[in-house]
């Protein structure tokens, strides 16, 4: 063996292990009564225990998991409070199609781009005079589609 190998457990064996080291805190005494000294007492039933609960906080982006879907608004828009008011359809690029929605409960409009998400809906397609959407409801995915009202023609 090497001399400083040697001297390292030289200095290990002459510190004592780390047990020995730690003093440990004496245990407070309670106050002497009149007729006893020095006694412990003993602890009080009549305490009342105290709790601790974890709390737990979400601070991350998008939806809190621990916050329940029924009165998030996350699954609203439904599929039928939405009405397809125009497309704006790119015949070379369909990727830059643009549709515009409108909520008929409140009136808010949406323009979506195929891969865009609305609620639990997904625009899949846009053609030329409708919308595809890919509806995931309880880990199931369904495709459903609106189309904008047919033009009256005049005589």
């Amino acid at each position: 063996m090497s001399a400083r190998l040697v001297a390292c457990l030289a200095a290990l064996l002459a510190t004592g292990p780390l047990a020995a080291q730690a003093k440990p805190n004496p245990a407070p005494r309670a106050k002497a009564d009149s007729g006893k000294t020095g006694a412990p007492r003993a602890p009080d039933s009549t305490a009342t225990p105290q709790l601790v609960r974890e709390v737990f906080s979400y601070e991350g982006g998008g939806r809190d998991p621990f916050m329940s879907l029924l009165r998030s608004g996350d699954i609203r828009p439904l599929l039928s409070d939405l009405r397809l008011v125009g497309v704006y359809y790119d015949a070379r690029y369909p990727a830059r199609s643009v549709a515009v929605l409108r909520d008929v409960t409140n009136n808010k409009v949406y323009r979506v781009k195929p891969g865009d998400i609305i609620g639990r809906l997904k625009t899949t397609t846009i053609r030329p005079r409708e919308i595809v959407f890919t509806v995931q409801e309880f880990g199931f995915e369904r495709q459903e589609s609106l189309q904008l009202a047919k033009q009256e023609v005049t005589p």
